[in-house]
């Protein structure tokens, strides 16, 4: 690891030893780095061997919080890992229907252009397109949906 990164995990009270660690609020090196939306400290560490599967104790995986971060090469990072997805959190809540509520339009398309599911409900029986907070991400996802059906 660059020194930049060892420096910004020291600072974060994270080691390269326990890369998986979680700490404040059960986050992860990674989970941190993404929702910054740093690029080169999250590539390094998926470059190191961290865990893309860990959830924090809100049941937020890394993808999630890189949408709430909202740097697309995070995003791309990722999903180029092979992270799920279409993970919920203990709201029922996937990274797309964040993503779609929160009106992160290029998150949601990047996650659409990933095969986030757009017909999954949460358990207030909404998915993200009843979430959706703009016209334009209304659009992707009623487009995402009749594509999906046929």
């Amino acid at each position: 690891m660059q020194n930049a990164t060892l420096n910004w995990m020291q600072e974060n009270g994270y080691t390269p030893e326990a890369i998986n660690l979680q700490g404040n609020y059960g986050n992860t090196a990674l989970m941190k780095a993404a929702r910054e939306g740093n690029a080169e400290i999250v590539s390094e560490l998926l470059n190191a061997g961290a865990d893309i599967s860990v959830k924090n104790v809100d049941g937020n995986m890394a993808l999630w919080l890189a949408c709430f971060g909202e740097n697309p090469e995070v995003v791309k990072l990722l999903i180029n890992a092979g992270i799920e997805v279409d993970t919920s959190n203990v709201n029922g809540v996937t990274p797309l229907m964040y993503a779609a509520s929160s009106g992160k339009e290029s998150m949601v398309k990047m996650l659409l252009d990933a095969g986030a599911d757009v017909s999954i409900k949460n358990p207030d029986d909404f998915t993200a397109l009843d979430l959706a907070s703009t016209l334009k991400i209304v659009k992707l996802l009623r487009t995402a949906h009749i594509q999906n059906a046929k």
